[in-house]
C-alpha cells in the first residue's frame, strides 16, 4: 500500500505520487486525505491533490428556470445504486468535446466497482420512458464527503437530472457541500466554483472533526 504525503507537497499541477495500487484500502485513505487517482495510459498510477478544487456548495447551488420547467414537462424516473457498473462503463465510453480519451481506464472501472460493492462508491440513473438508461453520474463517499467522479448522458438533460437528484439526497442527509474536483461547464451553471488546495483541506478536516459526520453513512435508496 502507498504511503501519501502530505497532500501541500503536490506539484503545481497536482501531481502528488506515482504508484501504489487501486485497492479498497489505498481509495479510503486516498480520499480521507483529499486526494484522488487521475490515470493516463501508458503511465505508472498517479495521485493528484490539485492546487484548484471544485466544489460545490449547496447552499449556493442554482437550477435554471429552464431546467426546471423541462423536469415537470417531462417527468423521467432516477434511481440509486441501481446499474453501477452500467453507469461507470458508460462514463468511460461516451465521447465528450473536452476531453481526449477517458481516464476512466479498466483498472479503474473494475477498482470502482469494487469499491461499490464495498459502499463507498454510488450511481446515479436516469430513466427514460422506455426504461432506457439515459444519464447517470457515479461519485465516492468516504468520512462524511461525497467526491462526484463523471457523469454522461445520451439525452439532453439526463445527467442534470442525476445531479438534481443527487444534491437533494445529500443536502437531506445533512451535508452541505460536495467536491467536484473539477468545474465543468454544467457545474459552473449550477454554482460550482473553485477553491484553494488550502481551504479545500480546511473543510476536509473540519468534516473529520465532527464524529457525527465523519461516521454518517450514506443512503441513497
Amino acid at each position: 500500500m502507498i504511503v501519501f504525503p502530505d497532500p501541500r507537497s503536490a506539484g503545481e499541477d497536482g501531481l502528488l505520487a506515482v504508484g501504489g495500487d487501486l485497492r479498497i484500502e489505498t481509495l479510503v485513505d486516498a480520499y480521507s486525505r483529499g486526494i484522488f487517482p487521475w490515470p493516463q495510459e501508458g503511465l505508472p498510477l498517479l495521485w493528484f491533490s490539485p492546487r484548484r478544487r471544485g466544489v460545490l456548495d449547496f447552499a449556493d447551488v442554482h437550477w435554471p428556470r429552464r431546467f426546471l420547467q423541462e423536469m415537470r414537462s417531462r417527468p423521467l424516473r432516477v434511481t440509486f445504486n441501481q446499474a453501477f457498473d452500467r453507469v461507470i462503463h458508460a462514463c468511460a465510453s461516451v465521447p465528450r468535446t473536452h476531453e481526449n480519451g477517458t481516464w476512466i481506464l479498466p483498472p479503474i472501472e473494475g477498482a470502482y466497482t469494487r469499491f461499490h460493492h464495498a459502499g463507498y462508491a454510488h450511481s446515479v440513473e436516469c430513466w427514460n420512458e422506455n426504461d432506457e438508461l439515459i444519464g447517470g453520474l457515479y461519485g465516492v463517499f468516504v468520512e462524511g464527503v461525497f467526491a462526484g467522479e463523471s457523469m454522461f448522458h445520451v439525452e439532453s438533460g439526463a445527467s442534470k437530472r442525476c445531479l438534481y437528484s443527487l444534491v437533494e439526497r445529500l443536502q437531506g442527509q445533512g451535508l452541505q457541500w460536495m467536491d467536484t474536483q473539477m468545474v465543468t461547464p454544467v457545474l459552473e451553471t449550477f454554482g460550482g466554483k473553485y477553491i484553494s488546495r488550502d481551504e479545500f483541506l480546511a473543510r476536509l478536516a473540519e468534516v473529520h472533526a465532527d464524529p457525527v459526520a465523519k461516521a454518517r453513512k450514506l443512503v441513497l435508496g
